[in-house]
């Protein structure tokens, strides 16, 4: 309980805790909005003097600036002004330059003019004369290109009649071997292309290829043969170049025309199992075929190293392949010499197997004849030893008897024997 006094009337009165913390409560809330009122009152008054001081403090500072800036505007008024009159003092020394350079440069017109006119004049007498040297220079290269278009029509000519006969001559070819391929047969017409080449070859085998095999395949025994084979040695026996060639020809009015890729097949297939480096066939198929018409064509991107010619080009695809492969013969020799020095000690491994084979057998078999000895030596010295004790024993045995028939006396003998004893008694007396 708590005791208060009023300040009015002076009465004292009393009450609880409750009223207590109530009163002081709002009597504390009153005092602390004054004090918070007289703070603020005093922080706005101070705001509001050093927002006056800003204030003062920037307007003479804008001052400053702002005669500075006229300063500057003056100075820069003052240049301007010199600029222009200097502007002006340049232009009239240019103007003056500039009239005297338009002076110089009249007098040099004037003389340039002058020195023009004396030119024409010289020029035009120049001129009359070369017209007259060029005049009659065309008329010289007009009679001259008159000689050439006439030397021009005669070649022309000829070329042509040459051609003409030369056409001539290939229609005359042509007509002879069609007319010889309607009169052969299918096999004949083939015979023939391989005759052909056969000849072309030995024309120049003596020649070109001293060292050449070339002939038919008759080696049926894989189920198929090509038609010629081509193989080519060095003075080593080392081969340098081997060919398999397919010879395929038709007659024009056969029924059943056959494409050159049809053969391509079985002709790899010969290759292959005669071992042979390169594959040809030398065709007359597909007689319009544009491919097959301008050379020598390479279908190695469908079979390995196989081309297809016209007859013609036989024996230039023979020297071709063939100076390739010269080219790679040292290599090939030393192939072939690696080859042999492998083989040489291919064989000497082979040889010293079978030494160290032999060897080892005839070893084994020593090493048991000489144990089976060795064995029969100690039975032997066994056999020796028993026959050694034996005579050891029997030579103890003899020394026993020969000491015991040292021993023996005729009174031992006696002894025991009365009768005898009485006899050698006798004998002594």
């Amino acid at each position: 309980m708590h005791q208060l006094k009023c300040p009015n009337c002076g009465k004292e009165f009393t009450i609880d805790e409750a009223s207590y913390a109530e009163i002081l409560n709002q009597v504390r809330t009153k005092e602390f909005t004054e004090e918070i009122h007289e703070k603020l009152e005093q922080i706005s008054q101070q705001h509001r003097s050093e927002l006056a001081l800003a204030e003062a403090k920037a307007a003479s500072a804008l001052d400053k600036k702002l005669s500075l800036k006229e300063q500057e505007i003056q100075e820069l008024k003052h240049t301007i002004t010199a600029f222009a009159s200097e502007k002006e003092l340049l232009k009239s020394e240019v103007e003056k330059s500039k009239v005297e350079e338009l002076s110089v440069k009249e007098r040099e017109i004037a003389t340039l003019h002058s020195k023009i006119k004396e030119l024409e004049n010289a020029s035009n007498v120049q001129l009359l004369e070369a017209n007259a040297h060029k005049e009659q220079e065309i008329a010289a290269l007009q009679t001259k290109l008159q000689l050439q278009e006439k030397e021009t029509e005669l070649e022309k000519t000829a070329i042509h009649q040459k051609y003409a006969m030369e056409l001539k001559q290939k229609e005359e070819t042509i007509a002879f071997y069609k007319d010889f391929k309607a009169k052969q047969s299918t096999k004949m017409v083939g015979e023939s292309l391989e005759q052909h080449c056969e000849i072309e070859f030995n024309r120049l085998r003596t020649t070109a290829f001293p060292r050449a095999q070339f002939g038919k395949d008759n080696d049926a025994r894989t189920g198929s043969k090509g038609d010629y084979i081509y193989r080519e040695f060095d003075e080593r026996g080392t081969e340098i170049i081997s060919i398999m060639f397919e010879m395929k020809n038709e007659g024009d009015e056969t029924a059943t025309k056959k494409k050159n890729e049809h053969f391509f097949k079985e002709l790899d297939k010969d290759r292959n199992e005669k071992q042979c480096e390169y594959a040809i066939l030398v065709t007359m198929l597909e007689a319009d075929n544009e491919l097959y018409n301008t050379g020598i064509v390479d279908v190695s991107y469908e079979y390995e190293k196989m081309y297809v010619i016209r007859p013609q080009f036989f024996i230039p695809i023979i020297t071709l392949l063939r100076n390739a492969a010269m080219n790679s013969l040292q290599y090939k020799q030393e192939v072939a010499l690696m080859r042999e020095q492998n083989i040489d000690i291919t064989n000497f491994e082979e040889e010293l197997t079978a030494f160290k084979t032999g060897f080892a057998k005839n070893y084994e078999l020593a090493s048991r004849k000489f144990q089976t000895a060795i064995d029969e030596i100690d039975k032997t010295i066994t056999h020796l030893q028993k026959t050694k004790d034996a005579l050891l024993s029997s030579e103890n045995n003899l020394r026993l008897a020969n000491n015991k028939a040292d021993d023996l006396t005729v009174k031992k003998l006696v002894k025991n024997n009365p009768t005898m004893k009485e006899k050698f008694d006798s004998l002594e007396k």
